[in-house]
């Protein structure tokens, strides 16, 4: 469940991810839905670093809800950067079963869609 003290990370994650997405559609040459998996794999990275952080400080959480929604809607590289660059999340198997399912998707999706 996401509380209330996630809720504004959350929105400000979504409207970042979407924002990047809109500048990156904008740049000539760069394919639409390789922008959007671009900003959603920015912004899950980001994510899984501020988790981190608030980990080791002992502060507030993201809910893991909330970052496989981020990886599975494109994030799927961010997390799988987040998961093995900062080491986070290893201990949880759930985690690379859920990035290694919604990478597949994201690239089958990718090749049907001709990146």
């Amino acid at each position: 469940m996401i509380g209330r003290r996630n809720r504004p990370v959350l929105v400000g994650l979504v409207a970042a991810a979407l924002a990047l997405f809109v500048l990156l559609a904008l740049v000539p040459d760069v394919r639409t839905y390789l922008a959007w998996l671009a900003a959603w794999s920015v912004v899950t990275f980001a994510a899984y670093a501020i988790d981190k952080t608030q980990a080791r400080r002992g502060g507030w959480r993201i809910p893991e809800l909330v970052l496989h929604a981020l990886a599975i809607v494109g994030g799927a590289i961010g997390g799988w950067v987040g998961l093995l660059g900062l080491h986070h999340k290893t201990r949880h198997p759930a985690f690379p079963l859920v990035l290694a399912v919604a990478l597949t998707v994201q690239i089958v999706i990718g090749v049907a869609v001709g990146w």
